[in-house]
């Protein structure tokens, strides 16, 4: 069977003060739908567990700059484990895809422990193709993200701006689930990561909105960041 070709969307991040994140924010929330999965403040927590190989091939790649790169994670969001995916991200230049496969609170426990033979027997092509890496590349639970999420959409462009905040790191993969584990601030106070996210083209109203000509792209990975701090 033919593979579908992947399609992917740019991607730009910027940091913010947080003085400038709370003018965005008001224009944004004139102009802008919501995310239907936030919650009454606009928000939403997200945790996530990244994978790397034993040589932390996705952090060196990321530091030297390489074009074309990939990196796995598990994601869950709000502390409900009842909806959990695995995602696989991968990046060319500033064009990224997703792909997302379902996995159950068990499954996430079992490849925690190193137990991952399950996944011989799925169709899934994502657990399929992790599985592979797992056992090719040795690929192993690194670390912890918790950050909150605002997200804004605009159909025209597909367009997706999300405000992260409050992103913190730790290093306790057996607790994936633990909402109480210690973590450490990856961030500054006061600031925050804006990502815009659209398809073939960013509309007028959006650059405007949020002064895309003013604003200097930053290379931001919370998945670096939070290994970057444990090599402190």
């Amino acid at each position: 069977m033919k593979q579908k070709k992947l399609k992917y969307r740019h991607e730009v991040k910027f940091f913010m003060h947080e003085g400038d994140y709370q003018v965005l924010r008001n224009h944004l929330k004139n102009i802008l739908s919501r995310d239907r999965f936030a919650s009454e403040d606009g928000t939403y927590k997200i945790r996530s567990i990244y994978f790397d190989n034993v040589y932390d091939q996705a952090v060196l790649e990321k530091l030297a700059g390489v074009l074309k790169r990939e990196k796995f994670r598990l994601r869950y969001y709000n502390h409900n484990p009842d909806f959990i995916r695995l995602e696989k991200k991968s990046k060319i230049n500033q064009m990224v895809n997703k792909r997302t496969a379902a996995v159950t609170k068990e499954q996430v426990e079992r490849i925690l422990r190193l137990d991952v033979d399950w996944m011989k027997e799925t169709k899934d092509p994502l657990l399929v193709e992790f599985y592979i890496k797992w056992k090719q590349n040795l690929l192993r639970p690194r670390t912890i993200v918790d950050y909150k999420r605002e997200v804004f959409l605009y159909k025209p462009g597909n367009v997706r701006i999300t405000i992260d905040r409050d992103v913190r790191s730790g290093r306790y993969s057996q607790r994936f689930f633990d909402s109480e584990i210690p973590m450490m601030s990856l961030m500054n106070e006061g600031n925050v990561i804006l990502e815009v996210k659209y398809d073939a083209y960013l509309p007028d109203l959006i650059k405007d909105c949020i002064q895309l000509n003013q604003r200097r792209y930053s290379a931001i990975s919370k998945y670096v960041a939070s290994r970057m701090l444990e090599w402190r």
